[in-house]
This record gives structure tokens, C-alpha cells and sequence, in this order.
């Protein structure tokens, strides 16, 4: 390490005595193919590097190879100018571009000079101050978000103060880098000066001290001019592309070339439009050569979606596998369920809907809404009675979750629901109602229209679908809540016949029946599945030494579920969601008080009904343009921000920076302030 040490020390005094010290041409030839060969080894680390902490000295980098150029071209134009030479590589640079039109020579050193500075430059310039800025306004969520999981025993002190170094390093990169853009940028203004100024000089000193004519004294030095020109900004150009390719460089685990292949042809679906694309172009260029870029497109389409297809057969199979496992879960226990909490009550007019003998099929449906959630959640649903009750009106049902009504529906028998999805057309007539799982507008109109409806655009359901719906949602909203101790003994009765030691080292050691109960609820309360038993329980028992607060196992339990839960909501292409102001979460994390019944918040009604509007507004102007409100916060804060949210804003979806998988991108369009 001396030794490097040493050489860099150097090297940076040698560069420096070249401003001042006269040098030969052959070492002036040595240095340039130096200067162009560093240039030439820091742009492939930069394309092979996987982080961009990696090419932590790239700015101090930039400096010397800024400086290191300089002196070349003061020592160039020294001898230029002097001794109307320069060596044998500027030389040939200035021969081998211009050749005997300097006109050519000049046009291309100016076009060089233009790319380099109005695009590359500038580019990178900016993406650094973004970078920057950035980075330095996520610096203190992240600190919360390291205090928190060592606070919470996710990490241990060296695993924070590594993490702490981690972010002061990434902060101090991208603030360095954003100065030393500038040296790029100055390093192009900079040679486009010198080459004028050499120009102009080596012409007079022709004319002056040489006795050469103004067309021997131009020809002689606009040659020396260019190729020293080129000399030094072929190196700056790959410098100015390293330093763009390592500012644009997304974190990921693979190198720059995987990433872009991987990205540019995953997709068997754009490689086949762009083979038709080149083929539209074949009668309009009359290129031949764009029916073989078509075949290579076409061939590379077929060979990923050949490959996407045998992946996806054999994915199916295990999902059908266990699929069928647990279709069989949920039946085998139904006997031990001894009460009924969930009630279908309906007027006689829609009695022919449940009685099979008038071809009615609700019990089926029923069945299969079992089924389905049994799956989607993880839960064994409760038997849900079916009766019949003279009070109500005859087409009226009502649904009710441990004898209280929760919700409730009029149907028109012998007439289907129809609904606009948003791309109908606006032209059918009927009974105007709303539809009662989502109260989204709808139509009655008679069976004869149905078609018609359908051929417009719009969403036709039977009153039999209707009925089952409603229930499907009602049951999700309210699963939390028929969630009982002998359903989780059932549950965790089934993890312990394959897995043993989980249950008997959490229970009834670390916890009883009643807490995991209760961190269960927490998660069928937000819509989390709990068919992954297995992962929950360890992850109690990971942390029940820590804490027993319910719902802070919730939260330590939805981190390790945090693909599953990311994937439900997000996909692995780039999602939108809203984030908060960590001002915001600091306020959170303050106001959170602590009693022997648990936490809660002591926040002033005016701050919370402020903070509730904003959500709401950007959550409308989310759901408006089709997508799914999700608010990202700090692990820490996640759970406070939905309790303060969850009853004006029912539907809202938290998650927090732990649930993401890796492989999702997100992006934030807007941010809850206060």
C-alpha cells in the first residue's frame, strides 16, 4: 500500500514539473499513448463495475487526468509552436484524420469537441447535481430506517455503523461528483481555447521566426493543431462517457453489459415488432440488409419465448401442486369449526337462487368462495349460512358477520347488472342502481339487451355472480374478525404435523395461543395471506424473545413476507407510489406514546386531518388514473401512518421500505408533507 502510495504521489509531482519542464518528443509520444490507455482502463471499469461505490476515488480520479492532459497539451504546444514539431502521435493523429484536407481535419475535431461538450458533458453534469441532491434529502430516512431495525434487533451495532458508513460514503461520492463534472466540462471549453490560441501562435511564429509562408506556416501547424487537439480530447471523450456511465448507473447486482442485454431483449413480444418494423422500412430505404436484422429478431424472439415457456410449465406445475395441497387444507378442518359467525339472509322473491331443485346454483358459489379465499389468505372461512327471512323485502338480501348486518343488496330477478368499465358506449337504457361490492354505477336492464350490452363495452353480470361478489368482499374486509383462537389451533395443529420443533419451541414458551392470534388478525386486517404458516411461525420465534408486542411482531412478520406482500401490489417493471416526508415520519416516530396496553399516537387533530387530506388527494389523483394507491414509508413509521389512515381511508394500501423485493422498481410520484 506504501508502494501505491508512493506512485501516486509521484506521478501527480511529475505531472505538475511537466507544465514547467521542456520534455523530449519521445517521451511527449510515451505519455500520450499513456494518457489515452488510463483513459481507455477507467471507462471499462466503469462499464464492468456492479456498484458505483466501487469507483469511490472516480472523482479525485477525473482531477489527475484532467491535470495530466493539460500538461501534455501546454508540453505539445510548447514544442509545436518552438520547434514546429511534436512527436510522431500527434503527428499521425493530424494526418490520419484530416489526411490532405485540413478543412476535413477541422470539421472533425469540432464535431468531437461539440458531442463531447453539448451532450455527454452536459448530460452528465446534470444527472450528478440530481444524483446529488437527492441522495443528501434520503440521507436522514435512512439513518431513521438503520436506528429503527437496530432498535427493533434486525441488525447488530457493527452491521449499523457499516450500513451508517455505507450512506455517509454514497453521500460524499455523489457530492463530489457533482464539482467534479466540472472538471470535464471545463477540461472540453478549455481545449477548444488551446486549439485556437495554438493555432494562431504556430501560424505567426511560422511567419516571424521560420520565414514560411502563410500557406506553409497553415499547413504545417493546423496539422500539429488537430492531431494535438485530438490527442487530448480522445481521452477526455472516454473520460466524459465514463463519468455519464457511472452517474446513470442504477444499483443492481450485474455489470453494465448484462444489465442492457438482459433488459433490451427479455421481451419476445418487442422483438418480434421490431422485426415487423424493419420490414415496413425495407420499401422505404431499400435496404436488403433490414430482412436479415429481421430474422435475427425474429430468431431471438423465438428462442426467449421457447425458454419463457418451459420456465413457466414448470412453475405451473409446482403451483398446481401445492395448489391442490392446500384445496385439501381447508376442507379437513371445516368439522372443527362449531359456530356461524357469517349469515346470507334474502326475501323469498330470490330463494329459487339457492334451491338447486329450481336451478339455482348460490350454494355452489358459495362453496367456491370458501375455496378461493382459502387460498388467496390463508384461512380456514367460516360455514356461512344461507336462510331465508320473511321480514325482508322480497328482493333484498343482507349479510351478516356474528349476527350484526355489515351490508346489504336489492337484485331484479330475470335481469343482469350492467356496468361501464370506462370504454362503452354511452347508449343503453336501463334501471339506473349501483353496484353493491364497489358502488360503482350500474344498469338493470332485461335479458334480451344482454348481448347488446356486451357488444357495447360493458361488464354484464347475472344476479347469482352479483350476490357471490358481494360476499367475496365483505368476507376479505371483515376476515380479521372471524380469525378465532381454535382456527389458529387448527392452523398451527397442520404446521405441526410437518414441522414439529417451530411450534414447540414458540409454544407455549415464547407465546400463547391468544398473541399469535392477534398478530395473525393483524395481518388478514391489512389483506396479507397467511398460507405461509411456516415462515410466520419462525419468524415469532425469531423474535418473541425481543418483544411481545403484537404488533410489532406484525411488522417483523411482514418483512419476512415482504416478496409476497410487494408482489401482490407491485410488478417488476416500475410502479408508482407516494411517499412521505421524513419531517413526516420524525413527527410519527415523536408523537408514538407507550402504556401497558401497547403504543398509539398523540398527534393534534389539526396535523392528523391535514395529513389525512393530502393522502387522500393524492391517493384520488392516483386511483383516477387507474392505479392502486400505495404509500411507501420507513419500517418504523408504516404501521402508525395505517393506523392513523386506515378509517378515513379504508382502502389505502402501506408498505414499508423492508417488503420490497429487490427486483422491483419504484417510482415516486408524489410525497405526503405537512
Amino acid at each position: 500500500m506504501n508502494n501505491r502510495n508512493m506512485m501516486v504521489a509521484v506521478s501527480v509531482v511529475f505531472i505538475v514539473l511537466f507544465i514547467i519542464v521542456p520534455i523530449p518528443t519521445f517521451l511527449l509520444d510515451v505519455l500520450l499513448v499513456t494518457n489515452i490507455t488510463l483513459s481507455l482502463l477507467i471507462l471499462l471499469n466503469t462499464i464492468y463495475s456492479t456498484d458505483t461505490l466501487s469507483m469511490a476515488a472516480f472523482p479525485t480520479m477525473l482531477l489527475i487526468t484532467t491535470l495530466f492532459r493539460l500538461s501534455l497539451n501546454i508540453v505539445a504546444i510548447r514544442l509545436i509552436i518552438g520547434h514546429g514539431e511534436a512527436g510522431s502521435v500527434i503527428e499521425s493523429f493530424g494526418r490520419f484524420v484530416g489526411g490532405d484536407n485540413l478543412v476535413v481535419g477541422v470539421i472533425v475535431f469540432l464535431v468531437i469537441m461539440i458531442v463531447q461538450f453539448m451532450v455527454i458533458t452536459k448530460g452528465a453534469e446534470r444527472v450528478s447535481e440530481v444524483a446529488a441532491r437527492f441522495t443528501l434529502d434520503a440521507m436522514p430516512g435512512k439513518q431513521m430506517a438503520i436506528d429503527a431495525d437496530l432498535n427493533s434487533g434486525l441488525i447488530n451495532e457493527s452491521e449499523a455503523k457499516e450500513r451508517r458508513k455505507r450512506i455517509q460514503r454514497e453521500a460524499d461520492f455523489y457530492g463530489s461528483m457533482d464539482g467534479a463534472t466540472k472538471f470535464v466540462k471545463n477540461d472540453a471549453i478549455a481545449g477548444i481555447i488551446i486549439v485556437f490560441v495554438n493555432l494562431i501562435g504556430g501560424i505567426v511564429m511560422g511567419m516571424i521566426f521560420l520565414n514560411k509562408s502563410f500557406e506553409e506556416a497553415i499547413e504545417l501547424y493546423a496539422i500539429l493543431t488537430i492531431g494535438n487537439g485530438l490527442v487530448g480530447q480522445i481521452p477526455s471523450l472516454l473520460i466524459a462517457v465514463a463519468t455519464g456511465i457511472i452517474v446513470t448507473r442504477a444499483a443492481t447486482d450485474n455489470d453494465l453489459g448484462t444489465d442492457i442485454v438482459k433488459q433490451l431483449f427479455d421481451s419476445p413480444k418487442v422483438l418480434f415488432i421490431g422485426a415487423g418494423g424493419c420490414i415496413l422500412l425495407i420499401p422505404i430505404l431499400k435496404q436488403w440488409s433490414l430482412i436479415l436484422m429481421a430474422g435475427v429478431l425474429v430468431y431471438l424472439g423465438i428462442y426467449l419465448q421457447n425458454q419463457t415457456k418451459e420456465l413457466s410449465k414448470a412453475e405451473e406445475i409446482k403451483v398446481e401442486e401445492k395448489e391442490v395441497e392446500e384445496i385439501r387444507k381447508p376442507e379437513n378442518v371445516v368439522s372443527l369449526l362449531q359456530v356461524d359467525p357469517i349469515e346470507l339472509e334474502f326475501g323469498y322473491a330470490i330463494i329459487p337462487l339457492a334451491d338447486k331443485n329450481q336451478g339455482g346454483d348460490l350454494l355452489d358459489r358459495v362453496v367456491m368462495i370458501r375455496r378461493q379465499l382459502a387460498l388467496e389468505l390463508g384461512v380456514v372461512v367460516p360455514i356461512i349460512r344461507l336462510r331465508d327471512n320473511i321480514q325482508l323485502s322480497p328482493n333484498q338480501y343482507i349479510i351478516k358477520i356474528k349476527g350484526v348486518e355489515v351490508a346489504s343488496g336489492e337484485l331484479m330477478l330475470d335481469h343482469f347488472m350492467a356496468m361501464n368499465p370506462g370504454t362503452a358506449d354511452d347508449g343503453i337504457q336501463g334501471i339506473p342502481t349501483v353496484e353493491p361490492a364497489f358502488g360503482l354505477p350500474a344498469l338493470w336492464i332485461p335479458e334480451a339487451m344482454r348481448d347488446k350490452a356486451e357488444m357495447m363495452g360493458y361488464t354484464v353480470v347475472d344476479t347469482p355472480s352479483i350476490v357471490a361478489t358481494h360476499m367475496t368482499e365483505i368476507l376479505r374486509r371483515h376476515i380479521h374478525e372471524l380469525l378465532g383462537r381454535q382456527d389458529v389451533q387448527t392452523l398451527i395443529d397442520n404446521v405441526r404435523n410437518s414441522y414439529p420443533a417451530i411450534v414447540e419451541e414458540l409454544m407455549p414458551k415464547l407465546m400463547s395461543l391468544g398473541e399469535i392470534q392477534k398478530v395473525l388478525a393483524n395481518l388478514l386486517r391489512e389483506g396479507v395471506s397467511i398460507r405461509d404458516m411456516v415462515t410466520i411461525l419462525e419468524t415469532l420465534a425469531d423474535y418473541a424473545p425481543i418483544t411481545r408486542d403484537p404488533d410489532m411482531l406484525t411488522e417483523y412478520v411482514r418483512q419476512s413476507l415482504g416478496r409476497a406482500i410487494s408482489k401482490g401490489y407491485l410488478n417488476s417493471s416500475s410502479n408508482e407510489v407516494i411517499t412521505l416526508d421524513p419531517k413526516l415520519e420524525q413527527l410519527i416516530i415523536d408523537s408514538v406514546q407507550k402504556n401497558e396496553a401497547g403504543t398509539y399516537m398523540a398527534i393534534e387533530p389539526e396535523i392528523s386531518n391535514k395529513i389525512i387530506s393530502k393522502t387522500a388527494g393524492l391517493a384520488e389523483k392516483m386511483a383516477q388514473s387507474g392505479k392502486q394507491p400505495i404509500i411507501l414509508a420507513s419500517p418504523v413509521v408504516r404501521l402508525y401512518f395505517k393506523r392513523l389512515t386506515e378509517h378515513a381511508i379504508p382502502g389505502l394500501t402501506v408498505l414499508s421500505y423492508n417488503e420490497l423485493d429487490p427486483s422491483v422498481e419504484v417510482n415516486a410520484i408524489g410525497m405526503v408533507s405537512i
